[in-house]
């Protein structure tokens, strides 16, 4: 799995049509690369548990050569269809992240619940109100991080990085489209 996600990275900034950003976003991606042989080797998971870390990494990667904010869905569905997806739900901006921010809480919840419950001793309950935890707390602080590593490394892009597309709520949304995709992991597994 880290093979295909370490070809998807290279294959993603193939052409890369927004090279002056596109090395921000795939730093969380190289990073995971890097550590990932190491964590598994002293914290184990299931191949289920490491497919839904890899599954979020490759969407995280595909979203990354586009900036999140471009991509270009609109102009696939219409090739495909002759419509686009903003036409049919009516939508004003480019939704792609908010998918991704729910797929971030929908495939983090298992990964972190299996942790916690393997090598954290936690009771299945426990494990998966400390995932929906994990993925609000990641959520919030990626947001943060990102904030910040515009205006520090580059603040002339933030914009176009950080991907509000002029909604001044946009980190919010993304934090409540990461929980709301957490909660439809973890209730299922609840009982």
């Amino acid at each position: 799995m880290l093979v295909v996600l370490a070809v998807a990275l290279v294959l993603a900034n193939v052409a890369q049509p927004y090279s002056d950003v596109a090395p921000l976003q795939h730093i969380p991606t190289v990073a995971l690369l890097l550590a990932a042989p190491s964590l598994l080797r002293r914290w184990p998971l299931s191949d289920g548990a490491v497919a839904a870390a890899t599954g979020f990494m490759l969407i995280h990667t595909f979203a990354g050569r586009y900036t999140y904010s471009n991509v270009p869905y609109d102009a696939w569905s219409h090739f495909l269809t002759g419509h686009t997806v903003s036409q049919a739900f009516g939508l004003a901006r480019n939704e792609f992240d908010r998918l991704v921010h729910l797929a971030f809480g929908v495939l983090a919840v298992p990964v972190y619940a299996e942790a916690a419950q393997r090598h954290g001793g936690a009771s299945r309950r426990a494990a998966l109100w400390h995932a929906v935890l994990f993925v609000g707390l990641v959520s919030a602080a990626y947001e943060i991080f990102e904030w910040l590593l515009t205006m520090v490394v580059a603040p002339e892009m933030a914009a176009d990085y950080n991907g509000q597309q002029g909604d001044p709520w946009d980190a919010q949304k993304d934090m409540a489209m990461a929980l709301v995709g957490a909660a439809l992991a973890a209730v299922p597994r609840w009982r």
